[in-house]
């Protein structure tokens, strides 16, 4: 069999290897990056919205009389997810759309993904704890579900800590 039939048959039978830099293959990241870029376009609005919203809701409670430490306390559980929204939309940015990932060795992709989890386990730690000053003001019994929130943050963080024990020497 010849290389002309042999390329006939494998486009006839759809496994054509487009080569990296083949139209099909341009067009398809474009795309992918263009997606991933409107992703964290709408993921930074969202956040910057959150931020707004936790702001208004302090001048609000100011303005009316309010309970100021309520509205002061819902406000940093909004901040601190729209950080952690942030810190997610950032990293899709640089990780899917610039591509900085495919210049990194597997080392600087190791910590890369340390680093977005602990900022994960962080927000969700701050989250955790103004939750447990929201639930003790309000019902005792509450508690437990950030109880239960505190403690998924320690397992997040052991669980960190148990890969990079395991993954230390793949990496060296």
């Amino acid at each position: 069999m010849n290389e002309d039939s042999t390329e006939k048959t494998n486009a006839l039978d759809g496994n054509q290897n487009h080569p990296k830099g083949s139209g099909v293959n341009q067009i398809s990241d474009w795309i992918g990056r263009s997606v991933y870029c409107f992703i964290s376009v709408c993921l930074c609005a969202i956040s910057v919205a959150m931020m707004i919203v936790s702001l208004w809701g302090i001048l609000d409670a100011i303005h009316e009389k309010a309970l100021l430490i309520k509205a002061l306390l819902n406000a940093i559980g909004l901040i601190v997810i729209a950080m952690a929204v942030f810190d997610v939309a950032k990293f899709l940015l640089e990780e899917e759309v610039l591509n900085s990932s495919r210049g990194k060795s597997l080392t600087e992709q190791r910590e890369t993904l340390l680093k977005f989890l602990v900022i994960i386990a962080i927000a969700l730690s701050l989250e955790g704890l103004v939750f447990v000053f929201d639930a003790g003001k309000q019902d005792i019994s509450n508690l437990i579900y950030p109880t239960f929130l505190l403690i998924s943050v320690v397992l997040v963080v052991v669980g960190l800590g148990v890969y990079q024990k395991l993954t230390r020497h793949e990496y060296d």
